[in-house]
């Protein structure tokens, strides 16, 4: 096979692989209810608001370069936000080190509440970790292909096998994406820390899912060339300068 072809092919073998990894189902991990209060990329998909994911990608980077600043390499901190609360996964190697990490997180500002995940030891292995990352993307595929799901705005940390699911859904999406994650293959437990959705903003997401056209833009002009352009009114943007799309 030339050079060019192998590359060409790639990308399919890569897909072949997760539809594979993600087709082999165990009997259903665990569940852990962590709350249940009543990528990096800012996408148009995630129910936050532009700003409030902004927020929380700037709150996960002040949480983990403040750990790396107090702990060094005594201690391998990951901070993952969402809605202003911060997940704390990792090892420390000691219960005093533990409890600083929440209070560090807690101090950056912003932040509402933090969720310390740490394990007591010395840090894992690169073998472990690469095994997360493994888990982590079939864990995503099968949100993805779960009906149902909100995967654009779920959140997905795995860390020692053990599956951390944060994002704004419904009570029943919640449910849907905690039993696809714990069906994949080598999911230890999964451990919900989800916003649920109250009794009013599930009416109006569905109400904005039955009249999708309320919500997009209105459209640029179109003329004729060979016609003298007419001057196109001027248009009022909205006052809060943002818009929460919800998941179709």
């Amino acid at each position: 096979m030339t050079l060019t072809a192998r590359r060409a092919a790639r990308p399919l073998l890569i897909a072949a692989a997760l539809a594979a990894g993600t087709s082999l189902l165990s009997a259903c991990a665990p569940l852990v209810v962590g709350a249940a209060a009543g990528g990096t990329a800012l996408v148009a998909t995630d129910r936050r608001t532009a700003g409030v994911q902004l927020e929380d990608q700037n709150i996960g980077f002040k949480v983990e370069s403040n750990m790396r600043r107090h702990f060094g390499d005594t201690a391998r901190i990951n901070a993952s936000a969402y809605q202003t609360k911060v997940l704390l996964t990792g090892e420390a190697p000691n219960e005093t080190v533990k409890q600083q990490a929440s209070e560090i997180a807690g101090k950056v500002e912003n932040v509402t509440h933090v969720y310390n995940q740490l394990n007591i030891g010395p840090v894992s292995s690169a073998e472990a970790r690469t095994n997360d990352t493994w888990l982590g993307t079939k864990v995503r595929t099968a949100l993805i292909n779960t009906k149902g799901v909100p995967s654009r705005t779920l959140t997905v940390t795995v860390e020692r096998g053990v599956v951390y699911l944060q994002g704004k859904v419904t009570r029943l999406e919640g449910d849907y994406a905690s039993a696809a994650a714990a069906n994949v293959s080598g999911v230890k437990q999964v451990v919900r820390l989800l916003d649920v959705m109250t009794p009013e903003e599930e009416r109006a997401l569905a109400e904005s899912q039955k009249n999708p056209g309320s919500q997009k833009s209105q459209a640029a002009p179109i003329t004729n060339g060979s016609e003298p352009a007419q001057e196109a009114a001027p248009q009022t943007l909205p006052s809060s300068g943002v818009e929460v799309m919800p998941i179709q």
